[in-house]
């Protein structure tokens, strides 16, 4: 039951399908009206469901779709009002869009189980390591002497597990994940394939015009249920630790520098990059492709619009946009008068010409 791509019934190629019942145990409703026989094999927006298939009205702004929804059963706000027609039901919820989460996570566990625990054949695990019996290791994966993998932990195909790390209790490692020497991972900690913890941080020292390399001595800690899209890289400190702090999570191809120091809850959308020593707050939120320059701090509860530069300190509970970053409210006001500007050059331009001044070339 993955949303529907292209028209597609996303579900029936996989032969799964849910009767209403079976839905709404799962969700839970305060109320229901109208009565479907059709079971449920994907999922759509209002806008594209047909017979089969489950949607939900999560925005305000798509309500009336809903009068023209042909999906089988809709997840409903419990506030909305009408009646069904026929051959529909309604399933009301206090939230549908994390009803509709609490489905497809029930969905995911069928589509994709758990491997079981053990130690593929092919992978190589050093003695000296400690593996949970609990745990899964991939084909072709790496765990070498000293490090330790936690109950229930799964490690997809391909990934390396450095000397000493610690990977903690229920974490899931994609494929091709890298975990650095002594770097540590909480409980609960989530990595999409490809990303790299603990690599070296971006240090040199020039010296009689050749720049040396210089020797990065410390770790990167993520905390309990930390989430890293695919691509990131988290660089292990110059000394102490880089820190990702708990619950927080990073969109695809996010760069944290060494020695940044992220703090609880914070959304780190994609391609941002964080320059090395920045302390960012808790409950931060940075749009995609911010850059952030190195040795600031970021205040708790502060925000950045998507491309922002921020160059210097934040406030807690700022809102910031544009390059350096101003309050987002002025950052509006720009654009609006920026759009104004040739407009202004040509008034100039008559306003000279009307003086008998010379004529400026930009005008």
């Amino acid at each position: 039951m993955f949303p529907a791509i292209a028209g597609a019934r996303s579900l029936q190629h996989m032969e799964l399908s849910f009767t209403p019942a079976a839905i709404e145990a799962l969700v839970k409703p305060c109320k229901v009206a109208g009565t479907t026989d059709s079971p449920i094999r994907g999922i759509a927006s209002l806008e594209s469901a047909g017979p089969g298939d489950i949607a939900f009205l999560a925005n305000p702004k798509y309500r009336s779709a809903v009068a023209k929804c042909a999906a089988s059963l809709i997840l409903l706000p419990a506030d909305f009002e009408g009646e069904p027609p026929a051959g529909q039901r309604w399933v009301f919820v206090d939230d549908p869009s994390v009803a509709l989460t609490q489905l497809c996570r029930h969905v995911e566990a069928l589509l994709r189980p758990r491997p079981a625990p053990g130690v593929h054949p092919s992978a190589v695990v050093d003695p000296g390591a400690t593996v949970s019996a609990s745990a899964h290791i991939g084909p072709l994966c790496v765990v070498e002497s000293g490090a330790s993998i936690g109950a229930s932990t799964i490690i997809e195909a391909g990934s390396f597990i450095g000397r000493g790390a610690r990977i903690g209790e229920d974490c899931w490692l994609g494929p091709r994940s890298v975990v650095g020497a002594h770097c540590v991972l909480g409980k609960r900690v989530r990595l999409q394939p490809g990303v790299i913890i603990g690599g070296d941080g971006y240090g040199y020292n020039t010296v009689g015009g050749r720049h040396e390399k210089i020797p990065q001595l410390g770790i990167a800690e993520l905390e309990d249920d930390v989430e890293i899209g695919a691509g990131c890289t988290i660089d292990r400190a110059r000394f102490s630790k880089t820190v990702i702090g708990e619950g927080t999570k990073l969109d695809n191809l996010v760069h944290i520098a060494h020695n940044v120091v992220i703090g609880k809850h914070c959304l780190i959308v994609a391609q941002v990059g964080i320059s090395g020593s920045t302390v960012v707050g808790n409950n931060v939120v940075l749009g995609g492709q911010v850059g952030v320059a190195g040795h600031i701090k970021i205040g708790d509860g502060a925000k950045a619009g998507g491309q922002t530069g921020v160059t210097s300190d934040l406030e807690p509970g700022v809102s910031v946009w544009g390059t350096p970053a101003i309050p987002i409210i002025a950052a509006q006001k720009v654009g609006l008068l920026q759009a104004r500007i040739p407009e202004l050059f040509r008034r100039v331009g008559k306003l000279e010409s009307a003086l008998g001044l010379p004529k400026n070339p930009s005008t």
